[in-house]
């Protein structure tokens, strides 16, 4: 995944930036000689490849099976919780690990089956660059974890946890003795939102910085595992392919590089960042899927007409092999995302989560792909549309509804959700607020909304529409007006299968039920409120949250 050129400070640990550069090549040089300890190098203790960067960091990696097995910043180990070391996925079995020093960079390689990864360490720097070729199914590496020791960093991240003996869904879902619940699932932020992810004590601080995610999937709106703690220790993610909530098929090929950075407490340099960083000096290195610079292309736009302004815009590229995504000047829509390999890509448009836009675009190894102005047709946008009333921003997402912001990084049963159940009246300036942005049909299906028609709307037919972000167990809306008139259940439109509204995650397929109502529905009475009452229909789910249930972008009842 890629990004515009550069963008502000977000987070105290987490910063979005652009797509980061990548290139390939091939080893240049012989094996080199072990050198000292005293300065950059790299030697062998008999069981593990030791480099020294010749800065504060000296780490370690398996010669059986490439795990990292030692982290020493600054003389303290910090790698390893509960006996397990950093690794792909679970670990690696044996492994073909082999080592190579050409000038100043240092690769080790580790291959198992097909699957290939690397480290590599540059002098004086405190950084350890990896890159993860998956090829296929045939090995499971979905992740890279860097496993810290207990006690180092404190656990005050609102998106990290801590295991818990009270389970509440699953196995990975926990309840605190307050009432607040954890998972590794809540990310809230998405990976647009974050370059970096670690913690810091103030004098160190310990970092993974995300690679472009160019094989991943998801998109630019995707939530996955960031970090955890636990009694034992810590992790830090980078994830290569999440199948939770998920909207895409899995990519292959090599992801990286990501890096794992100390630093003297502050955020990592931002030349590390995705779209920020220059690689280079991995030209040359044969590291297996390597696209260099040179071989890779940009694709820019003067211009997107036809915005609302109230709302931020991203346009992303996909196709299945790579996926890239920068955001749109506020100003003119103006937009360039580099690094992207060549190939011909969708390109979408969103206003905020929403698509609105789409077109093909082809790039080229070391050329830039211009596009004149994009005009977004004005129908395209479901906000446009003339509304009798509307409840939230067709904005592709469930923002502004009630309990909508917590959901990203906590459990519905979490105590402090409000209520998911209530009525809402429209007229009272709370209709969005006090609609809850999910509906499961065991916990809240039913929910009425109060509204009156003057005479001459009460004589007519209208639209309906029901926008959804995403559904679990095949949930979707089912309506019933003034207890006369019902709507046929609709069909239930391609969502992911897995768990999505309980996991931190309203991003699914977007997708839009309309509804003719016909004017024999309304009252007569223009005194009276109406009652549209929202069922979730669907036989699939269990019970309580995990009961058929959908996420809400915005409802309407057109002119």
């Amino acid at each position: 995944m890629s990004g515009s050129d550069s963008h502000p400070v977000r987070r105290r640990a987490f910063v979005l930036s652009a797509a980061a550069a990548a290139g390939t090549a091939a080893l240049a040089g012989p094996l080199a000689s072990p050198a000292s300890a005293a300065g950059f190098g790299w030697s062998d203790d008999g069981s593990n490849y030791v480099v020294d960067t010749g800065a504060s960091l000296v780490f370690k990696v398996s010669k059986t099976n490439g795990d990292l097995t030692s982290l020493v910043y600054r003389g303290t180990e910090y790698q390893g919780y509960d006996g397990k070391n950093s690794h792909i996925e679970s670990g690696l079995g044996t492994s073909t690990v082999t080592i190579a020093q050409s000038g100043s960079t240092i690769l080790i390689s580790v291959t198992y089956g097909t699957l290939k990864h690397y480290y590599a360490a540059r002098s004086g720097e405190n950084n350890v660059y990896l890159w993860t070729n998956k090829a296929d199914t045939s090995v499971s590496a979905t992740r890279y974890i860097v496993r810290v020791k207990k006690g180092l960093f404190l656990n005050d991240e609102p998106d990290s946890y801590t295991y818990t003996s009270s389970t509440i869904e699953a196995s990975d879902v926990f309840a605190k003795s307050d009432g607040q619940t954890r998972s590794k699932h809540y990310a809230k932020v998405r990976v647009l939102d974050y370059d970096h992810i670690g913690w810091s004590t103030g004098s160190v601080g310990l970092w993974i910085v995300r690679s472009n995610h160019e094989k991943a999937s998801g998109g630019p709106f995707y939530r996955s595992l960031l970090r955890h703690q636990s009694a034992d220790g810590g992790g830090l993610y980078e994830i290569l392919y999440y199948g939770e909530n998920q909207t895409e098929a899995q990519r292959f090929g090599l992801q990286g590089p990501y890096v794992i950075a100390f630093t003297d407490g502050g955020a990592p340099s931002s030349s590390l960042y995705p779209g920020t960083l220059t690689t280079s000096w991995a030209d040359s290195l044969g590291i297996s899927g390597y696209v260099s610079a040179s071989g890779r292309g940009r694709v820019a736009g003067v211009g997107i007409s036809g915005r609302n302004t109230a709302y931020p815009y991203t346009v992303g590229l996909a196709n299945s092999a790579a996926q890239y995504w920068g955001s749109a000047r506020a100003s003119d829509g103006y937009f360039s995302i580099g690094g992207a390999l060549p190939g011909t890509y969708t390109l979408t448009v969103y206003k905020g989560e929403l698509a609105v836009y789409s077109t093909q675009v082809t790039v080229s190894a070391g050329g830039t792909t211009t596009l004149n102005t994009i005009a977004i047709p004005s129908s395209n946008d479901p906000g446009n549309a003339s509304a009798i009333w509307r409840i939230g921003d067709w904005n592709g997402t469930p923002g502004g509804f009630k309990n909508a912001d917590l959901m990203t990084y906590a459990h519905p049963s979490d105590v402090r959700a409000a209520s998911w159940t209530g009525n809402v009246v429209i007229g009272s300036g709370t209709e969005t607020s006090a609609f809850p942005c999910y509906l499961w049909k065991d916990v809240n299906s039913g929910i009425i909304v109060h509204f009156r028609l003057t005479a001459a709307q009460a004589a007519a037919a209208h639209t309906l529409r029901i926008g959804v972000t995403t559904a679990y167990a095949n949930g979707r809306p089912q309506i019933v007006v003034n207890d006369t008139w019902t709507s046929a259940v609709p069909s239930p439109p391609t969502q992911p299968s897995t768990r999505s509204l309980t996991v931190g995650s309203y991003r699914g397929n977007n997708y839009t039920f309309t509804y003719s109502v016909p004017a024999s529905a309304w009252l007569t009475d223009t005194s009276a409120y109406n009652q549209l009452k929202i069922y979730v229909a669907s036989g699939s789910g269990t019970s309580s949250f995990l009961s058929a249930g959908t996420s809400i972008d915005a409802i309407d009842l057109l002119a």
